[in-house]
């Protein structure tokens, strides 16, 4: 609900009781409500625990991030996001997405490690009606579902060699073909790639393509990692626990202690591990103050 709704409503309901109690002071009262309407009414920006664009921080690596996304979303060329698991770089891809100019056509995600190689042409591309055994209807792919959009391609470090070979065609020609296709499609769709993997270093080893590397290394963000973000880490953590809290209807609140713990905790898992935490404590915290001790033991040594 928008607050100023709320204000005009409350001054709507002061007029009337000015005009039954004290009719005096109607005009003066008229005349601070129409000041309100003539200032016209300004969105509250978001705060920090609500995020921006969905990410939650303040430290000065994240706004440092805030700033690089916003010049990179007005740019068309790839993008691609490095960080350690968990750092949220979908997050971040979303976000770029949704200050581009494309914003209001599909982002479409997909994990090139969690699809088998022999299915990832056909997930990305598309296919054709029996192109292979079990391909009883025509298949888009993401490309084309992402058509004048943005694809986001995480850990595209694991991305086998063949595939690289096809996707750097596409990045370079703007075009798909479909398996079992005898014509390829033009598409216009951003590259937003993720890795938690050293590119350069995969590239070394034979493991990467450098073509494609430089292709998707044209605008590039680094997240940092939830240890380095200071009091962010509090920050995501009353975030998290609120939001399990409310699920399992538990109340509950983080102690100084435990704040202090998770400031000092190394946290390999990072943004993720903190959420997963945090919904633990939701469920066997005793509340309705979370205990230093009740955190998790590698929390805690």
């Amino acid at each position: 609900m928008n607050p100023a709704d709320d204000i005009l409503r409350a001054f709507d309901a002061l007029l009337q009781k000015a005009q039954d109690e004290a009719p005096a002071q109607l005009p003066e009262m008229r005349a601070r409500l129409d000041a309100v309407i003539n200032a016209g009414t300004v969105a509250p920006e978001s705060s920090a625990e609500e995020g921006w664009h969905g990410l939650i921080g303040e430290c000065s690596a994240m706004l440092e991030m805030r700033r690089f996304i916003e010049k990179f979303a007005m740019a068309n060329a790839p993008v691609l996001i490095t960080g350690e698991s968990g750092t949220g770089k979908e997050r971040v891809a979303q976000a770029v997405h949704e200050i581009s100019r494309r914003s209001k056509q599909a982002f479409v995600a997909e994990n090139c490690a969690a699809i088998p190689a022999t299915l990832l042409e056909s997930v990305l591309f598309g296919h054709k009606r029996g192109a292979f055994t079990g391909a009883v209807n025509d298949h888009p792919g993401h490309f084309v579902a992402a058509h004048r959009g943005t694809i986001f391609l995480d850990e595209i470090g694991e991305m086998p060699l063949p595939m690289q070979v096809k996707l750097l065609r596409v990045l370079q020609e703007g075009e798909v073909r479909a398996v079992g296709a005898s014509l390829a499609r033009k598409v216009d769709v951003r590259v937003v790639a993720a890795t938690n993997q050293d590119l350069e270093d995969a590239v070394k080893q034979g493991r990467f393509r450098e073509d494609l590397y430089f292709r998707i290394n044209v605008l590039r963000l680094s997240m940092p990692p939830l240890r380095d973000r200071g009091d962010d880490i509090a920050l995501l953590a009353r975030r998290f626990l609120a939001e399990a809290s409310t699920r399992t209807g538990r109340p509950l609140t983080l102690s100084q202690a435990a704040v202090d713990v998770m400031l000092s905790a190394k946290w390999p898992g990072n943004v993720r591990q903190l959420q997963n935490e945090m919904q633990r404590l939701s469920a066997l915290a005793d509340g309705p103050e979370v205990r230093a001790n009740e955190l998790s033991p590698e929390l805690t040594k």
